[in-house]
């Protein structure tokens, strides 16, 4: 007996689309910013903390605005003065010393306005993630899955409470991928283009977007609706959209450092701290990681920082971490840490030893829930491959290749949040029960 064909999505018309997007869209996201501001109401007070050298107030991201908004450049990745950087990308920065320039340079209205402008970037995201999932899910699963966004946890807090670019990059990201999921029906060159620049774009807010960008745009020319001819001049439009945007800010990383860094320099920095150092001697879980030789954490760390500047500081981190690799190798102990990070980016657990338990007493928590999300988000991808098949690889693109960087140096909540949309969807997809099909939830 043949076995029955899976029940496919079907398309519906454009304008019964919009229709229908209409009033429920403005809802969700005025629902879903009043939300945030009720929390950055209770948050806010603590960003200025002058006991501390503001580092509350976005660490290296507002240690930068400080000095572009009182004339310094894009400079001083740390507390003391210390001329031009890479370290961070140029997009968040910018915009929190905008913000700076206008309420004053770590003031409360300064904080207050921040986490405002967090909290509503955070809403707008309900619009990608709301046609992303009925491209995916349909029209009444993609409602579902604006209202899961306005009031997940994740969103919520690492905006209202956090100022650093999450909800930037979150709103940017998954437009990009919103328009991955159908830009292969295109034949306009200049939307192959904008795409193109819009990641760019997206890369000067979070780097590590870049990891997915080739794989999407190979997904989207593969299925594209162009001959050989026609898909070549797609994926070149796309590339050059994304080198005009991210070539200024090359040229002038090497006007000022001397160094040839698309966006940031820090990545050897952050290998060798997170895999060799006294990383094999520190046990502690990745939020706890105290210890590690970070110039914002550590004055001695600070003083070579200062001392060599940051070229020549990158420089030896990266020359320390390939000596260490190939003159001391522990491989064991690299592919279980890296193991460790890929189990803790995805269920939060560590270890539940009692150092763990008093460093973080709210680990089994967080361990349940995040578990329980990326159960539901593992279903959601199955379901999905089952009743939409061609709509799976874009997100399995996105969950597979955009945390790499962060398996190999620091795995905290905090670097998935770009990509936290996807997730919501997903689950969204994993809540309904394995016998309703598409067409039943659309």
């Amino acid at each position: 007996m043949a076995t029955p064909a899976p029940i496919l999505p079907q398309p519906t018309a454009p304008a019964e689309q919009a229709s229908a997007a209409r009033p429920l869209l403005p809802p969700i996201i005025l629902a879903s910013f009043a939300i945030r501001l009720v929390v950055v109401f209770f948050t806010y007070r603590t960003l200025p903390d002058a006991d501390k050298f503001y580092e509350r107030f976005g660490w290296e991201m507002g240690w930068i605005a400080r000095a572009l908004a009182t004339g310094h450049g894009f400079s001083s990745p740390y507390h003391p003065w210390s001329g031009p950087t890479a370290l961070e990308p140029p997009l968040y920065p910018a915009l929190l010393a905008l913000i700076f320039r206008l309420f004053g340079v770590y003031s409360l209205s300064s904080a207050f306005v921040t986490l405002t402008v967090n909290g509503l970037l955070s809403a707008f995201t309900a619009i990608p993630v709301y046609f992303s999932a009925r491209y995916s899910l349909g029209t009444r699963s993609a409602m579902y899955a604006a209202w899961a966004w306005a009031l997940y946890p994740f969103g919520i807090y690492f905006s209202a409470a956090r100022p650093w670019e999450y909800a930037l990059t979150g709103l940017l990201f998954t437009t990009c991928f919103c328009i991955a999921q159908r830009i292969h029906r295109s034949r306009n060159p200049i939307v192959w283009l904008g795409w193109g620049a819009l990641f760019g774009f997206t890369a000067l807010s979070n780097t590590s977007v870049l990891a997915t960008l080739p794989f999407l745009l190979l997904w989207a020319l593969f299925n594209a609706r162009q001959n050989v001819r026609g898909r070549l001049l797609s994926g070149a439009l796309t590339s050059i959209g994304v080198l005009a945007v991210l070539t200024p800010w090359t040229v002038r990383n090497y006007r000022a450092l001397g160094i040839l860094c698309p966006v940031r320099d820090n990545l050897w920095m952050e290998i060798y701290v997170d895999n060799f150092g006294n990383a094999p001697l520190d046990d502690s879980s990745p939020p706890s990681a105290e210890n590690r030789p970070y110039p914002a954490t550590d004055p001695a760390e600070m003083r070579r920082f200062l001392a060599l500047g940051e070229p020549a500081y990158m420089a030896e981190k990266r020359a320390l971490a390939l000596s260490n690799f190939h003159q001391h190798p522990q491989y064991s102990f690299l592919v279980v840490k890296t193991l460790r990070r890929v189990l803790y980016y995805w269920t939060g657990y560590w270890s539940f030893s009692a150092r763990e338990m008093r460093d973080q007493p709210t680990e089994p928590a967080m361990v349940f829930y995040l578990g329980c999300m990326t159960l539901l988000m593992l279903r959601g991808a199955i379901r999905l491959y089952l009743t939409n098949r061609p709509a799976v690889p874009p997100y399995l693109i996105v969950l597979c290749f955009f945390p790499l960087t962060y398996y190999i140096t620091n795995p905290l909540m905090d670097y998935r949040q770009a990509i936290e949309p996807e997730v919501v969807v997903l689950a969204v997809a994993g809540a309904f029960p394995w016998k309703r099909t598409r067409q039943t939830i659309a």
